[in-house]
């Protein structure tokens, strides 16, 4: 039984010792620039400095739509890219961006408000980017004024035959998302 271990672990060992090759021989030396090349740039990642992060339409009647240019430059050593924009919700559309801004370069993207709410409304546009962060984000800001015919019925009037009166109507339902203030899901 030794013998057959012995002679198992001899073949083996021949086995191993013939399979070994020159490592360095499969380099390829275009690898090897390519790598290099990756390596002195993997710390310069494009980066993007706003104009302003934040832009306040001030006072506006609700339901008023509204629109704003956010400017951004490329302060980085590498290409900027965005990839896409997304609002945190679908009253603020963001369009027209320009996708690619080389280093030094200026570029822009255009937000829509539908002016909808109540109050203070603030919304928040992110930007997909290549930055060292990977996203980047600015605001919009309005004051929207509700419309003072749309409250209702004062309180000292009967309702309508047939109407329900405000103790009588069922309550409503406001979202309690992130970045749904200002306007309901019913």
């Amino acid at each position: 039984m030794k013998k057959i271990i012995l002679g198992v672990c001899a073949l083996s060992l021949v086995g191993f010792m013939s399979c070994k090759e020159d490592a360095t021989a499969k380099i390829k030396s275009e690898n090897v620039v390519d790598a290099a090349e990756r390596d002195a740039n993997s710390g310069s990642f494009a980066m993007v400095e706003f104009e302003e992060v934040e832009h306040d339409f001030g006072t506006i009647k609700n339901g008023t739509p509204v629109e704003t240019i956010f400017k951004y430059k490329n302060t980085g050593s590498s290409p900027l890219v965005v990839s896409n924009i997304q609002s945190t919700c679908g009253c603020t559309v963001p369009s027209d961006w320009t996708k690619q801004v080389a280093p030094g370069e200026t570029g822009e993207m255009k937000v829509k408000f539908d002016g909808k709410g109540n109050g203070v409304v603030t919304k928040s546009i992110t930007l997909t980017t290549n930055t060292e962060k990977g996203s980047e984000t600015v605001r919009i800001k309005a004051t929207v004024e509700g419309d003072p015919n749309a409250s209702g019925q004062p309180m000292t009037q009967q309702p309508a035959e047939g109407a329900q009166s405000i103790m009588q109507q069922p309550a409503r339902k406001y979202s309690t998302q992130p970045g749904h203030e200002g306007h309901n899901h019913d």
